[in-house]
């Protein structure tokens, strides 16, 4: 199954490269936000530090690990003919994967919505999973992550209905963080945190769409 490998590569590389993008934005992101603030220089320095520790060490690690877990487990998947085990394989390894999960680590355990917020990660994950298969398993011709989309997904409305149901559940995830905001368990600046969540989202949700508009035309 030598595709198999090469879809894992491409993939990876692709994934890494998004991780990349997303923390480059969020950097800037803080840098406007706290910038508008009439008395966000008070707060600035702690907060820019935070942040940019959190992306250069959590983030990145966390993200790094998630993104090597669902391939790995795709990939076993795929190779193994194991698909009728998937829900025992995502029970297994969700824990795995939390532990690279930054909203989940940086949020309080007893908080009232932490189940509700576990449960939608859960979601998550399930879906980048099942995404991980789809894309292993193309056996057609494939140099680059375009190729490999329109292999696994014939059509735009296809792959637009898979992004989709990743994209509603990290935006049910950010709601719950805006509507509870003191489930969040940091230092300071919540406040611009989750402004910053919602608008890299919005921003990221934008970028995956241009993306298929590109990927189909």
């Amino acid at each position: 199954m030598d595709y198999v490998e090469r879809n894992y590569n491409i993939l990876k590389e692709k994934m890494l490269t998004q991780m990349e993008n997303a923390l480059e934005f969020g950097k800037e992101l803080i840098d406007s936000e706290l910038d508008a603030g009439v008395l966000n220089f008070v707060v600035k320095p702690v907060v820019k530090a935070f942040y940019n520790y959190w992306c250069d060490k959590d983030a990145r690690t966390g993200t790094r690990k998630q993104i090597k877990l669902v391939l790995d487990l795709g990939k076993n998947l795929v190779q193994n003919g194991a698909e009728a085990n998937f829900d025992e394989v995502i029970e297994n390894h969700f824990q795995d994967y939390l532990k690279g999960d930054q909203t989940y680590l940086r949020c309080k355990k007893e908080h009232k919505d932490f189940n509700k917020l576990r449960q939608i990660t859960k979601q998550c994950f399930i879906t980048q999973v099942e995404g991980a298969i789809k894309f292993l398993k193309v056996q057609d011709d494939a140099k680059e992550y375009d190729d490999l989309t329109r292999a696994a997904f014939k059509t735009k409305q296809e792959a637009y209905d898979a992004l989709s149901r990743q994209l509603d559940y990290h935006d049910e995830g950010i709601k719950i963080v805006e509507n509870s905001p003191d489930i969040l368990d940091v230092p300071t600046g919540k406040g611009i945190i989750i402004k910053i969540l919602r608008k890299g989202f919005e921003q990221t949700k934008k970028e995956l769409i241009k993306s298929l508009n590109v990927v189909y035309n």
